[in-house]
């Protein structure tokens, strides 16, 4: 749990960098590799990642602007870059506005209640539940996966 905005903001930088690495493995005439058909494609799991925190971060009381329609995956990495980039640069001054006490207070989600803080953090872990499917997926598309929490074998 955050106690303070300046720790929710120091765990989220480090969590777009690894993301943004992550996306800029990959590359456009990969973006439908997909575990097996019918399953999340790296496009969309990419998108996924760009728009959720605009629909978590409501829970926590905050409104940042869309960056795209959810259900139309981009075709271009650059396109979803620049569209998390800016999610990202939305989600930091709205959380710069919040006090740390606002942080501890309950909001309702998920149809119980929690505390803001619990809200981030659930944002920041689904970020890296999905980035850590991604790398898979770079892997089996024959892409370099990037270091995110430490080397990989491209790496060695």
């Amino acid at each position: 749990m955050y106690r303070k905005v300046e720790d929710f903001i120091l765990d989220w930088n480090e969590s777009v960098a690894g993301t943004v690495s992550v996306f800029n493995a990959m590359s456009d005439n990969k973006l439908d590799q997909a575990i097996v058909e019918g399953h999340s494609t790296l496009g969309w799991l990419a998108w996924h990642l760009t728009n959720a925190p605009v629909f978590l971060s409501k829970f926590a009381g905050l409104e940042i602007p869309p960056v795209g329609n959810p259900a139309e995956v981009p075709t271009s990495v650059k396109i979803i870059v620049d569209a998390y980039e800016t999610m990202d640069k939305d989600l930091s001054n709205a959380i710069n506005n919040l006090s740390d006490e606002a942080l501890l207070e309950e909001v309702a989600a998920f149809g119980t209640t929690t505390t803001r803080s619990q809200i981030l953090r659930k944002v920041v872990d689904h970020q890296t539940h999905h980035r850590g499917q991604m790398t898979v997926l770079l892997r089996q598309a024959g892409l370099p996966v990037p270091g995110v929490m430490g080397p990989t074998r491209e790496q060695h």
